[in-house]
């Protein structure tokens, strides 16, 4: 137990075809809260991630972050300069998508079965886990999701009108991976779904959230955080 009283472990969770990997958990003080699926960037589980999901932990959840490259390269953890991007993005480049939601519902039932999640689940994700976020949305049994810089979710918006929990998404208006008229397809996409909020944070590059990057923004990220605690704390059982 650390001076904040969040308790942290890696946990092993069962695939949908029996095999097991691994999550890194963190929870509250009280030992169980409303629950967040967190899903991962391109560099893995990594302290950054880590810290997010403590961060959560301090904000009353209950966290899991799955490791989403498991089945090829387990326990990988990833910088976000030189040989270490080329190495994300090739982890990426490698995963089948409809497998990674095989094990995020995995993951979102272990969480929803254990006695340390007592409300919803929300899936929470960061770039390419902003992505699968959405889809957990679709087809991993999440209650709500929130969707942080989730690069190529334009090819993903046909399936809009079957979203029938609640999301929230966030984009940098700086964001040189996303173009802004990606932003305005998702805007459009979701237009008339009340429950849908899509924001944009003017200065802000891709990752802004990320404390660990060059391209972190204090102001996007703290905005963004407080608007994505306020999003959860509507959610309920």
């Amino acid at each position: 137990m650390s001076q904040t009283h969040i308790k942290t472990e890696w946990i092993e969770i069962t695939a949908e075809d029996g095999k097991t990997f691994k999550a890194y958990q963190a929870l509250p003080h009280k030992g169980k809260g409303p629950g967040i699926l967190l899903i991962q960037e391109i560099f893995g589980v990594n302290g950054h991630i880590r810290g997010v999901a403590e961060q959560y932990a301090m904000d009353g959840y209950s966290v899991i972050a799955p490791d989403v490259f498991w089945r090829e390269a387990p326990g990988v953890e990833l910088g976000y300069d030189g040989d270490d991007w080329k190495a994300a993005v090739a982890h990426k480049q490698a995963l089948d998508y409809p497998t990674v939601i095989s094990d995020l519902r995995a993951a979102t039932r272990a969480l929803r079965a254990s006695p340390v999640c007592d409300g919803p689940i929300a899936s929470v994700g960061y770039c390419m886990g902003g992505v699968l976020s959405y889809l957990c949305a679709l087809d991993a049994g999440v209650d709500a999701a929130v969707c942080y810089y989730a690069g190529g979710i334009t090819e993903y918006l046909d399936r809009a009108e079957a979203l029938t929990v609640p999301a929230q998404f966030h984009f940098g208006a700086e964001d040189d991976h996303i173009p802004l008229a990606h932003v305005e397809q998702t805007r459009e996409a979701f237009a008339a779904n009340p429950e849908v909020e899509v924001h944009l944070y003017d200065g802000a590059e891709h990752g802004f959230n990320c404390w660990s990057r060059a391209s972190y923004h204090q102001q996007a990220a703290a905005l963004a955080h407080g608007r994505t605690l306020i999003f959860l704390a509507g959610r309920k059982a």
